[in-house]
């Protein structure tokens, strides 16, 4: 089981191999937003209310989780490794899917697309608080510009919509999730350098599932009686946005985005630039959402801005032993979990 899809071991000590993780992760989570849009409807038409979308998914993938770490026998993480892990279960099993959800509910997804432009940049600035990097005075200086651009583009946005207040309140619902997010992500790579990257996001959801399970029944839909009432009455295009949040955004996408993370957080995150863009293609594409110029301008200018950020950030990696460690116990690992994965 464990030696199938195996990749070359050259090829995992090859610099590309940690861009290479996070190209495919960045994939896997463009399309959220789009997908989560889908399982919530919209205003007009809705379908699974956010409240029980952020906690379905984090229940549904808690499932398979714990299937995974039963299969693969893993040991209970580290007392040390627990507020690590807690950072993971508030930011981003549940801050993230809580603010994500609730703002498409109100606002296009290619919108939220232009606000969550910043995640990038807010994760570069964690990873050089916990994992030791030392970006320039520049660095921080392209942030402040950042920031200033998402506020002017949020304010441009809800200015001339009738339900400007509300526009706000997504915004700001956005903002605390990315930040949540980013707070996940640097936790989930500073564990992966001495876990094995499957495990980090799998043993997140089980602790969480307890909690993500009462709420998934707490919020489930009070019109809906049974799950045969549920299918009846729920689009098929919703079930699948549920399905696709739970098992690739919420779990598998996290086993390659935390291996790469790991071992070169700083370039790495500069792959995510390519979420927002990809998503807004994704959100005229697939739900015919229509994208003003306005918003791939704003997208263009945060994605210069974050890119100046990154070029203006020092190169330098954590020391040696940490290094060493996120080698051994993240990209290394990652094959295993991927062929467990694939073969459940």
């Amino acid at each position: 089981m464990n030696t199938a899809w195996q990749v070359p071991s050259h090829w995992q000590r090859h610099p590309w191999w940690p861009r290479a993780l996070g190209a495919l992760a960045v994939m896997v989570f463009a399309l959220t937003l789009p997908m989560t849009r889908l399982a919530n409807g919209s205003v007009s038409e809705p379908q699974w209310p956010p409240l029980f979308v952020a906690s379905a998914r984090a229940a549904l993938a808690g499932m398979l989780a714990c299937a995974h770490l039963l299969w693969v026998r893993a040991r209970w993480p580290a007392r040390a490794h627990r507020p690590w892990l807690l950072a993971i279960v508030v930011g981003g099993v549940m801050g993230f899917p809580l603010g994500m959800g609730w703002a498409v509910r109100i606002v296009p997804a290619s919108h939220a697309a232009v606000i969550t432009g910043l995640l990038p940049l807010c994760t570069a600035m964690l990873a050089a608080r916990w994992l030791g990097h030392r970006p320039r005075a520049g660095f921080w200086l392209a942030s402040a510009v950042g920031a200033g651009l998402m506020v002017v583009f949020a304010l441009t946005a809800s200015s001339g919509a009738a339900s400007g207040a509300s526009s706000l309140v997504a915004d700001a619902s956005l903002l605390l999730g990315m930040l949540g997010a980013s707070v996940a992500y640097v936790a989930g790579a500073r564990l992966a350098r001495e876990m094995p990257s499957s495990q980090v996001m799998s043993w997140s959801l089980v602790l969480a599932w307890p909690v993500t399970l009462l709420l998934s029944v707490h919020w489930w839909p009070d019109h809906l009686h049974s799950l045969a009432q549920a299918r009846s009455q729920i689009l098929p295009s919703a079930w699948f946005g549920l399905a696709y949040v739970a098992v690739c955004s919420t779990w598998l996408g996290f086993f390659l985005w935390y291996a790469a993370l790991a071992r070169d957080a700083m370039r790495v995150s500069q792959l995510q630039l390519l979420q927002p863009l990809l998503a807004m293609l994704v959100s005229a594409s697939v739900l015919g959402e229509a994208v003003s110029w306005q918003a791939w301008l704003f997208a263009v200018a945060v994605l210069g801005v974050v890119l100046l950020g990154q070029r203006m950030a020092r190169p330098g990696q954590p020391d040696a032993a940490s290094r060493s460690s996120s080698s051994a116990s993240s990209c290394l690992q990652v094959q295993p979990a991927i062929a467990e994965a694939s073969s459940t």
